[in-house]
């Protein structure tokens, strides 16, 4: 996760869900194939399980992993193995190699960072030839989960603290990332699935959100104010969404990106 989303992370909160979030994630690594990477980088790795997956798949691999939440990587830490896989604080954007990477691995992150397409080039001027750049990020800011929260932050109650904690759509649909990094002469494979995820529990889509999206909202918000904010969301989140016998279907688009940067 980014600074610039500027809240504080709950890893457990985070985990809610925790199969649901992991399923883009191994999609995209599967989408990989049998490659050998000798370095690997996870940008934004979050609490860390999913890293970890990644030096069990490539025992031959060092893998670095950093994320600018300090609670996030104290869970972490507890994961690490020594010379193998390592875990810092760092801002993604901050980030600079010591020496070329063969793989670099970004999970739901970019769409906390503005100026994300600004990093694309140095992060595949990183790449060693070959390399490859796989990200993906969540592309459901038109759904009514977000739709409500925006209308919710901009209303007259609470816009003057909370208008700008959350943006419209800040990332590129699969098309235009293709296109940024076609540019920069990588070949790119792009595309994008929504999950119809069947989420079980009490308003679970509120429980959803409070691990991502509201993250932001809930730092900016003091306590005394938080649950009057969550009510008005919950009773949104229940009409658009409403429970059936089997569940509360929760439909989410995801953009899924592997660049792969050509030899010379």
């Amino acid at each position: 996760m980014s600074r610039q989303a500027e809240a504080v992370w709950d890893p457990a909160q985070y985990g809610v869900y925790g199969d649901e979030r992991a399923r883009p994630f191994t999609e995209l690594v599967g989408r990989l194939g049998p490659i050998e990477p000798r370095r690997v980088v996870d940008l934004g790795c979050g609490s860390g399980e999913l890293t970890a997956t990644l030096a069990g798949r490539w025992p031959g691999a060092v893998v670095e992993a950093l994320d600018s939440s300090p609670e996030m990587i104290a869970e972490a830490r507890a994961r690490e193995i020594p010379g193998r896989l390592t875990f810092e604080v760092a801002d993604v954007t901050a980030w600079e190699p010591g020496r070329p990477v063969d793989l670099i691995v970004s999970n739901a992150v970019l769409q906390w960072v503005p100026e994300h397409l600004d990093l694309l080039p140095r992060w595949i001027g990183a790449l060693a030839p070959g390399g490859r750049l796989a990200f993906q990020v969540p592309g459901n800011f038109a759904a009514q989960s977000h739709v409500q929260l925006r209308e919710l932050c901009r209303s007259p109650r609470w816009r003057d603290r909370l208008a700008g904690t959350v943006r419209d759509d800040p990332v590129l649909d699969p098309a235009g990332y293709l296109d940024r990094l076609a540019g920069l002469g990588c070949a790119v494979d792009a595309w994008e699935t929504t999950y119809m995820q069947v989420l079980t529990g009490d308003d679970p889509v509120l429980e959803w959100v409070k691990g991502s999206a509201l993250r932001p909202v809930l730092s900016a918000l003091p306590p005394d104010e938080t649950g009057e904010f969550l009510t008005a969301y919950r009773d949104r989140l229940r009409a658009a969404y409403p429970a059936r016998p089997y569940g509360t279907v929760f439909p989410f688009r995801r953009v899924f990106v592997i660049a792969t940067r050509h030899a010379p």
